[in-house]
């Protein structure tokens, strides 16, 4: 099954704002298209957009997803639904690590965080969780760089992971192509 990822440019006004949209392969089948926050997150918002425009999110799997928590995907290194997944979700990409971008927007439903280590606010690069439910804990703790608008259904049908860290056994779901628009 097909997982995409869409980045997709969303009108604000008379400037256009950035944005991804993910067509999902796998149990889940659809599109998820997402803003991003340029003004809250400019360093993370480029480095999402960088790596999409050069095709590294092509065919990366969803690893860790936790029911009522969040989706995580976006291991460019050890995340291809090609390869050993057996790594997936340790890896990142070619790309330096970003320092926090921390704002006070709120983990809701729908919002896309940026993930990192355990030990490091400064380690996020290229992996990108997207929240199912509200996660309070996590305001301020993890940069925000957007929000779903359309295609939460998607999100919702995305294959779950089993055990605590929410691992993917099996057959994960992919995003098979990550554009961006403006």
């Amino acid at each position: 099954m097909r997982s995409v990822l869409i980045l997709a440019m969303l009108a604000a006004g008379p400037a256009a704002a950035t944005g991804l949209q993910i067509e999902v392969a796998g149990e889940a089948k659809g599109t998820i298209t997402i803003d991003l926050f340029e003004d809250v997150a400019p360093n993370h918002v480029e480095q999402i957009t960088a790596l999409a425009s050069e095709g590294a999110y092509d065919g990366v799997v969803f690893h860790r997803v936790i029911d009522g928590f969040m989706a995580q995907t976006g291991d460019v290194e050890f995340g291809l639904a090609s390869g050993d997944l057996n790594r997936a979700g340790t890896g990142g990409s070619s790309r330096p690590d970003l320092e926090a971008e921390f704002s006070d927007r709120s983990f809701d439903r729908g919002t896309v965080g940026m993930a990192r280590s355990r030990d490091d606010l400064n380690s996020a690069n290229s992996q990108f969780f997207i929240m199912f439910d509200a996660a309070p804990h996590l305001n301020g703790q993890y940069t925000v760089v957007g929000e779903v608008t359309d295609g939460l259904e998607t999100l919702d049908a995305i294959k779950r992971g089993t055990g605590g860290n929410g691992a993917v056994v099996g057959e994960a779901d992919v995003m098979q192509s990550v554009s961006v628009t403006e």
